[in-house]
């Protein structure tokens, strides 16, 4: 939110992660505060940490659930 207040509505590219969370085909998906839409664990990622890293970090902070293992696909 800090840099949208620096850059306003103008377009940004950054780079994120989200997390994929399954258990026996449930997914899990956490209800947003800002749009009250469902939507998964995630966000954008901070100077210096990995894909990974960011990943874990969102995942901890959103669900309060700890990574045991992190398998990284790509969209391409």
């Amino acid at each position: 939110m800090d840099l949208r207040k620096v850059v306003g509505t103008r377009p940004l590219i950054m780079a994120g992660a989200c997390v994929l969370l399954l258990n026996n085909n449930q997914l899990l998906l956490g209800l947003r505060t800002d749009n009250g839409l469902w939507g998964l664990p995630g966000g954008s990622l901070e100077p210096g940490e990995s894909m990974e890293e960011v990943a874990v970090r969102e995942l901890a902070e959103e669900t309060g659930l700890k990574e045991r293992k992190i398998e990284m696909k790509s969209r391409n």
